[in-house]
């Protein structure tokens, strides 16, 4: 059984409000660290993902939760999806160095998960207070707005969220038909998952595969209509370690075929 979704959604409000917002352009020298993996973590992200560990797995008894500052502390934890327990799994500023910086790309994304399947996903971002949702066969929404993303233009006149490994080598193709005319990284992507269910970013394609990062996105993008599957074999994105090492997010089946051709 899911949880409450309206449930969900006001734990996940509260949380920006209480431990994110108040800090937004806010934060002291003494509020940000490295970690180790290069990346930097804020007191919004530590305190927003125990504000949602502990909120969230009282709503729903009996499950656990996967969240990325826990991760960074103990990797182990990561094994809990490959479990039959209900997992949250938590990325609680997604887009932190946009955060820090006092940009508005970030987000707050949440993905309720079972047996290696995403059977809900939350991308929140509390800036225009809009939350983009989706359950597993129910469709997917932006606040009371039911998304379906619309057809896409010719790959020329595409705009795709791109690593600068492909970018650079892509760039070096201009001017062609077959190259997107535009390429970019928001360097969040629970905004660029919410840009493609809502049609205003034709693809993504991604190489770290961080379950935190992708799980709820890619099923608000698929119950939009969207098409997503790792390059190496047109496997769908599961939750959870996984040996495979590139995944492409497209409108359609159709574009996902044509795209891939630039990225293998």
């Amino acid at each position: 059984m899911l949880p409450d979704q309206n449930k969900v959604a006001a734990i996940i409000r509260e949380t920006a409000s209480i431990e994110i917002l108040p800090l937004f352009r806010k934060l002291k020298d003494h509020q940000i660290d490295d970690k180790e993996s290069g990346e930097i973590v804020t007191a919004a992200d530590i305190n927003a993902e125990q504000r949602l560990t502990a909120a969230l797995e009282k709503l729903a008894p009996g499950s656990t939760t996967v969240g990325e500052e826990a991760v960074s502390e103990n990797p182990e934890i990561l094994d809990r999806l490959a479990g039959d327990r209900a997992v949250w799994v938590i990325d609680p500023v997604d887009g932190t160095r946009n955060f820090a910086n006092g940009k508005e790309c970030f987000a707050v994304i949440i993905a309720y998960c079972q047996s290696g399947v995403t059977l809900a996903g939350w991308i929140y971002d509390p800036v225009s207070d809009c939350m983009y949702y989706a359950a597993d066969g129910a469709g997917a929404w932006a606040n009371d707005r039911r998304l379906n993303i619309p057809p896409s233009p010719a790959v020329n006149e595409m705009t795709g969220s791109v690593s600068k490994r492909h970018f650079d080598r892509l760039d070096k193709r201009r001017p062609s038909p077959d190259i997107p005319g535009d390429m970019i990284r928001y360097r969040c992507v629970g905004r660029e998952y919410t840009d493609l269910a809502l049609g205003e970013l034709h693809f993504a394609e991604y190489g770290m595969l961080k379950p935190w990062d992708h799980a709820a996105g890619i099923l608000i993008h698929a119950e939009a209509g969207g098409f997503s599957a790792y390059t190496e074999d047109q496997i769908p994105y599961r939750p959870g370690p996984t040996t495979r090492k590139h995944l492409l997010a497209a409108a359609s089946q159709a574009e996902w075929q044509v795209l891939k051709e630039l990225f293998i």
